[in-house]
């Protein structure tokens, strides 16, 4: 049973060595590949996939430097542990998305974003340009112009933190807002506030960030963007 799971469809136009390295790492993130284990030999995948030696071979090499898979002389081609994983490759996010993003994943991204995201807005406020809080505040009214649980929702949330992250001017914050954008969309969209009370709690909560800033008061920005990422993972149920 996946019921706990969210797909997110994949994406068109692959490359047969794209899709070959999609495959095998979406198999090695849902366990079909458990970590430890070996890959098939080749002439088995080869004939699984219908590419040459050499398109597996790229796949392979492409896989190993995203730290999925181990390869040895000898010892063939081996999964590494989850711990060696590059979460920030945006492949890899894209294939946990692909495969279905389970409480675990929406926790974890939560960690990252606590240890990352209050830090760059109190910045934010300490250092953001004159015309940062109209950039801001055109988010927010986004967010009140589309439905909830839409695209465009997301769009303006999403384009809230990072434009946030920009005006840390801390270019670390902005590159990780970037490496992480598809998981964030991603994880907007499941906690999207269908319910009219929860969706001006959401949209309130936005706001006092952007007030935050313009006041260019660090602590309450940081605060602030710390009890919007807990209010997400309450509403998808991840709390805890």
């Amino acid at each position: 049973m996946r019921s706990d799971l969210v797909v997110i469809p994949p994406g068109r136009g692959h490359s047969s060595q794209a899709e070959v390295t999609r495959t095998i790492g979406i198999d090695i993130i849902v366990g079909r590949y458990p970590e430890g284990s070996g890959l098939p030999r080749d002439a088995e995948l080869t004939a699984m996939f219908d590419v040459s030696r050499t398109v597996l071979r790229e796949s392979v090499k492409t896989l190993s430097a995203k730290g999925l898979l181990n390869s040895k002389a000898g010892v063939g081609t081996r999964v590494r542990e989850r711990s060696a994983w590059n979460m920030f490759d945006p492949d890899v996010l894209g294939w946990h998305l692909e495969a279905g993003i389970d409480k675990r994943f929406l926790r974890d991204l939560a960690d990252i974003r606590l240890a990352v995201e209050p830090r760059a807005a109190a910045l934010a406020a300490e250092r953001r340009a004159d015309d940062a809080i109209a950039v801001l505040r055109d988010s927010i009214v986004k967010m009140r112009s589309f439905a909830s649980d839409s695209i465009e929702f997301a769009d303006a949330d999403l384009r809230l933190h990072l434009d946030v992250a920009t005006f840390s001017a801390n270019p670390f914050m902005r590159s990780i807002g970037a490496v992480i954008e598809a998981a964030l969309r991603a994880s907007f969209r499941l906690s999207a506030p269908t319910e009219e009370a929860e969706r001006e709690i959401t949209i309130a909560a936005h706001e006092r960030i952007v007030d935050a800033i313009a006041e260019r008061d660090a602590d309450a920005a940081a605060a602030a963007m710390a009890n919007v990422i807990f209010n997400g993972l309450r509403r998808h149920g991840a709390a805890g």
